[in-house]
């Protein structure tokens, strides 16, 4: 047990990515019993607390920050070049996360534990946010340090951790904003929740991964591949994107086009920009590229719905966009990295086997399903919900058996971390 827990925090995304593992299960298992028993199939004790506004908060806050902070604790020291984050730093953000996580389901029953529950959460975010800022000012290494042939390091890039930092700071605002309305706050917190968790926190960070490590992960396997990776799409990519939020958060979702038109076309461009015909030779990197498309239907489904809402049609897409952009980007983009660093932090090779391609696909069928509904504003949506949320378990639960042990194992190679 000592050595299972020495490996287990040994590295940040070890100790962060087996909850965000176990997460990627029971988030949506939570949802999918809500919805049986909303169709009468299961008859569960009736929740205190509504289950639409828990699922709310657990998919964008209780779900993907593991995979978040697990990833930007182990990438930023490398972008920057700074030391390692300190083991008690790393360790305990995923406790606090842990345990308010682990709290948040039996709100649902007893809301008298909504105080410690998003206390924990809070206190887990904002350890999050002072170990991403320590980061961003800490001194760099040398060139001996960094193992660089260089006398001198090659200019500093901390674009992407400057973002990323801004949209950790901004989930907690959300996180704030929901324990808030816990509290009984009389204010319209929910669609703030909403649009601070999807817009202001998740979007733009997907988006400055992508720009940082897309083209990256392309020229480590692709001979010859000139990385593209200019300023301003960035800062247009992340500025459109918290536009966006802040037009759903004032309740003007007939004028967030302003901001979707551009970004469908930006992330188009750079989807085109990006891609080269070997990429589809190599699964893990195949999949990179087949989450990043998603994010333009996403964003070109958000334009028409605002579109027909702008022109006073009276109709729209309903959720589907909204999916598009949470199980069609975030959870196919989330599968395809996580999988990747999972390989390449235990020592094994950056292939992605026969179960995770086919686990990767699972979700971009749950994807276009749980669309359908709003798509063909069909009168019944649960079985189309249910059916999702099974194709989500059928996906996540094989590939949180696959690659949860790697966090308690050692490195094939070796090596440390």
């Amino acid at each position: 047990m000592v050595r299972i827990l020495t490996l287990l925090t040994s590295a940040p995304h070890r100790v962060l990515f087996l909850p965000g593992a176990m997460q990627g299960v029971l988030a949506v298992a939570f949802w999918l019993v809500a919805l049986l028993a909303h169709t009468g199939t299961l008859a569960p004790p009736a929740p205190r607390l509504p289950a639409s506004a828990l699922h709310l908060w657990l998919m964008p806050y209780g779900l993907f920050p593991f995979f978040v902070f697990g990833f930007l604790f182990t990438a930023v020291p490398n972008w920057l070049q700074t030391a390692p984050l300190a083991k008690a730093a790393y360790v305990g953000v995923a406790v606090l996360l842990s345990s308010g996580v682990a709290l948040a389901y039996p709100t649902a029953f007893w809301p008298v534990l909504a105080l410690p529950a998003w206390g924990l959460q809070l206190a887990g975010w904002i350890a999050a946010l002072w170990a991403l800022g320590w980061l961003l000012t800490a001194p760099r290494r040398t060139a001996a340090a960094t193992g660089s042939a260089l006398s001198v390091l090659p200019a500093l890039d901390r674009r992407h951790a400057k973002v990323a930092w801004l949209a950790c700071f901004l989930g907690t605002l959300g996180n704030l904003l929901f324990a808030l309305w816990l509290t009984g706050a009389e204010f319209a917190a929910l669609p703030w929740v909403q649009a601070l968790g999807v817009w202001g926190f998740l979007t733009p960070l997907f988006l400055a991964i992508c720009h940082r490590m897309l083209p990256w992960f392309t020229s480590r396997v692709i001979a010859g591949y000139v990385m593209y990776r200019p300023t301003w799409v960035l800062i247009a990519l992340v500025g459109l994107a918290w536009l966006h939020g802040l037009l759903e958060g004032l309740g003007l979702p007939a004028w967030t086009w302003i901001a979707d038109l551009p970004l469908a076309g930006l992330t188009a461009w750079l989807a085109w920009r990006w891609i080269h015909p070997d990429v589809w030779q190599v699964r893990l990197l195949a999949m990179l590229h087949i989450a990043l498309p998603w994010g333009v239907l996403a964003f070109a489904l958000y334009a028409i719905d605002s579109l027909l809402l702008w022109a006073g049609t009276g109709t729209g897409l309903g959720l589907a966009p909204l999916h598009a952009l949470g199980i069609g980007f975030f959870a196919s983009m989330l599968l395809a990295m996580a999988s990747r660093v999972s390989l390449g932090h235990s020592g094994r090779r950056l292939e992605a086997d026969r179960l995770t391609w086919g686990l990767f696909w699972l979700v971009q069928v749950a994807a276009v399903v749980r669309m359908v509904p709003d798509l063909l504003a069909l009168p019944q949506a649960h079985p189309w919900q249910v059916l999702s949320a099974v194709l989500w378990l059928a996906a996540f639960i094989p590939w949180a058996w696959r690659y949860a042990p790697f966090y308690w194992q050692a490195r094939l190679d070796g090596k440390a971390g």
